[in-house]
């Protein structure tokens, strides 16, 4: 029986073609699967956004960040009852780590940061009340902090009451925007689910919090303009905890663990109207 070659050499080439396909594969990135995607055209202001919604075995593919497909290197979380749908809860020492929070840092001169969150009493360092941080996004830019920016709750004067605070540290300087003391935010750490905006706006320097939709108060880095991170510097981004590493007694602040639940988490580049962050909250987004 003869061989027709010219057939012989077609099926060569496609096996060859389909070895050199599936060795250009990334073999260890989760397949990409059913997950919560916001309409948001390519290159829109929604720049990252986790809903933590997957119910598969694969942490990482329960943390994809939706916009790109941006999975987490780490993701040792808890799963919980969201907000909507699935959430997480934090685990000692640890955090979701990503290498970068996509193009969002390039962007942003305006910002827009919005989760919710849910714990159970007065948060803590270690085993004293103290700061616990939401998120971090760690960098080379000097800063004391290791960080560009960050999120933390701190000790308060009622158990169920929270000091919020929010640093950015820029190519211009660096701040503390603020509420504590006695301006610390009350029911933040009633063991229920409250959505939290910060929106800052680079025509007014000032970041306005909203708690559960309503706005709380605006703190004006005065004369500061619009936000200048270096993307370059950037060296990872973690939800669940801050810039730095534990020391040996388990007490740095700037490495303390989220105990509570999160949900929802987003960034924008762009200031959010008071009707858009309460859509997100009337909507549980």
């Amino acid at each position: 029986m003869k061989i027709n070659k010219s057939i012989l050499k077609k099926a060569f080439g496609i096996a060859l073609i389909s070895l050199a396909f599936m060795g250009c594969q990334e073999m260890d990135r989760p397949a990409l699967g059913d997950y919560p995607v916001d309409a948001n055209a390519v290159g829109g202001p929604l720049k990252f956004y986790v809903a933590f919604d997957g119910t598969t075995d694969n942490p990482l593919m329960n943390a994809v960040d939706s916009v790109r497909a941006n999975f987490p290197s780490d993701n040792p979380f808890k799963a919980i009852e969201g907000i909507n749908g699935k959430g997480v809860e934090g685990v000692a020492d640890k955090f979701i780590a990503y290498a970068k929070p996509n193009d969002w840092a390039i962007s942003a001169k305006s910002f827009t940061v919005s989760v919710w969150e849910k714990h159970n009493g007065q948060t803590k360092n270690g085993t004293n009340p103290g700061a616990e941080e939401i998120f971090s996004i760690p960098s080379s830019n000097g800063h004391w902090s290791s960080a560009t920016m960050f999120l933390l709750f701190d000790a308060a004067p009622t158990t169920t009451g929270a000091a919020v605070k929010f640093v950015i540290a820029d190519t211009k300087g660096d701040t503390f925007l603020t509420w504590e003391g006695n301006n610390s935010i009350e029911g933040l750490l009633d063991n229920a689910w409250h959505h939290l905006a910060f929106v800052y706006d680079e025509t007014t320097s000032g970041l306005t919090l909203y708690v559960d939709g309503a706005v709380v108060s605006t703190k004006t880095w005065t004369g500061h303009g619009a936000i200048d991170i270096e993307d370059s510097k950037i060296t990872g981004f973690r939800i669940g905890n801050g810039p730095q590493s534990q020391n040996e007694n388990g007490d740095n602040w700037l490495s303390s663990y989220w105990k509570g639940g999160l949900d929802q988490f987003r960034m924008y580049s762009t200031a959010l109207t008071a009707a858009e962050v309460s859509t997100l909250y009337t909507k549980k987004k």
